[in-house]
């Protein structure tokens, strides 16, 4: 899903009389839409085309110097450094994930959601949990399972250091507290399809009516409705309204990357006995001994061990 380039693309050189600066908001057709530093106005802007022969491309989140054409449109000059840079969705200078599942309809994943957390840890961004549809806990046709995932989550995450927040769109709740954890931030919103990405975004921002979709019964999951990037203003901060996916793979992680993102297993792993332990069946292993005394989570563990797998399997493949 993501990672952060080591070397940032493009340099920002000296603001000149005839150049603006601003963010790019959306991407589309070509064009980009950059919203300027001081002030409420977006100017419809293209890219120059020493971008391309240098095999750069802006991305919405970039920080930009642009300058406006005598038709009123712009063109953006200059890139500045990224801080972070995710692949899939594209978007730079992302400084805050919110991974967002449901309690139910669909069902709620943790093996789904370790993976999420797994892209996120790797790409060095801070993730807070959001368990939408809270109401459908009390009130939907999946009463006992709902609880059971919620309570969980609440159980296993918040012991790891993550943030969870629950909310309903339905009945506004949590919205102002979700809203106030986003202040200052551009944050980008992860998840499976039809877990309420869009209602969600739609009752942080009132009047905002993005495309939302019902869940196929059939399918168990939901049809993606949103079909580009685009930061979207919530009032002190922007969230990055991206197309919905539910398959992750790990071609930009290495085998070796993979225990650094289970944040349990980072911390237990300078205490093995051998440099480079897979944890899985090495003598003198932390985390075998953690997972045996039952300080830490069977479930997490063993996720840990069905991506190491999966990653082999893809390495030996190609």
């Amino acid at each position: 899903m993501a990672r952060i380039k080591a070397k940032a693309r493009g340099t920002a050189e000296n603001k000149v009389s005839n150049q603006e600066t601003g963010m790019i908001v959306k991407a589309l057709s070509g064009y980009y839409y950059v919203k300027a530093e001081n002030g409420e106005e977006v100017v419809q802007c293209r890219a120059r085309g020493v971008f391309k022969k240098r095999g750069e491309s802006p991305l919405v989140g970039d920080k930009v110097h642009y300058s406006i054409t005598e038709n009123g449109e712009g063109t953006v000059t200059e890139l500045f450094p990224r801080s972070t840079e995710l692949i899939r969705p594209p978007v730079a200078n992302v400084d805050l994930a919110i991974l967002v599942f449901s309690v139910t309809e669909p069902s709620l994943n943790l093996q789904l959601l370790d993976k999420f957390l797994v892209h996120i840890e790797h790409a060095g961004i801070p993730a807070v949990l959001c368990l939408s549809k809270q109401d459908l806990e009390k009130e939907g046709g999946f009463t006992e399972e709902a609880a059971e995932a919620a309570a969980s989550v609440n159980r296993i995450y918040r012991a790891l250091g993550y943030e969870v927040f629950g909310t309903s769109s339905r009945k506004g709740a949590g919205i102002h507290e979700l809203k106030e954890r986003l202040q200052g931030h551009l944050a980008v919103f992860a998840g499976q399809s039809g877990v309420g990405k869009s209602s969600l975004l739609n009752a942080l921002v009132p009047g905002l009516t993005l495309e939302t979709n019902e869940i196929s019964n059939r399918l168990g999951r939901g049809k993606h409705t949103t079909r580009h990037v685009e930061l979207i203003d919530i009032g002190g901060g922007y969230v990055a309204d991206t197309p919905g996916f539910s398959q992750l793979d790990f071609g930009e992680l290495g085998i070796e990357d993979l225990s650094y993102c289970f944040v349990e297993l980072r911390k237990l792993s300078p205490d093995c006995k051998f440099r480079g332990c897979t944890h899985v069946h090495e003598p003198g292993c932390a985390v075998l001994a953690a997972l045996e005394s039952g300080d830490i989570e069977k479930s997490r563990y063993d996720h840990y061990v069905q991506f190491l797998s999966e990653m082999k399997e893809i390495k030996r493949r190609y």
